[in-house]
């Protein structure tokens, strides 16, 4: 039985969160929120992480940590984290099933909160 993960993150995510601790003195991970904000009502927040929360859910993948706020883990489950690099843009990207819209600029989006029986059993269950 595997470990219960509200998001998943790509390959090319984790390196980036290591390349991010790996420049930052004490840092552990980063850690995803929502906050209320933008023209479509919210946006995705990264944070570094200097002391773990044992209330957020912490998802590892060889080695890079992310914690999950709490409060976004409806917002956020089956969410995957990715990360990209082209002309216009570098950043963190989320595939995120429970987001019904966004802004034009992409800045912000509009979410729905999961079920929250379907996110009880998946913790139940791992």
């Amino acid at each position: 039985m595997g470990r219960f993960a509200v998001i998943t993150m790509t390959e090319k995510a984790a390196d980036r969160v290591r390349e991010i601790v790996a420049t930052r003195d004490n840092a552990h991970g980063i850690r995803l929120g929502i906050k209320k904000g933008g023209c479509a009502g919210m946006e995705y927040t990264v944070d570094l992480v200097t002391e773990p929360n044992a209330k957020d859910d912490h998802i590892e993948r060889d080695g890079a940590h992310v914690y999950v706020a709490p409060e976004a883990a409806l917002f956020l489950f089956g969410t995957e984290m990715d990360f990209e690099q082209t002309t216009l843009r570098t950043g963190f990207t989320f595939r995120n099933p429970n987001q019904s819209s966004a802004c034009g600029c992409g800045e912000s989006v509009e979410l729905k909160p999961a079920d929250l029986k379907a996110l009880a059993e998946a913790r139940a269950s791992a």
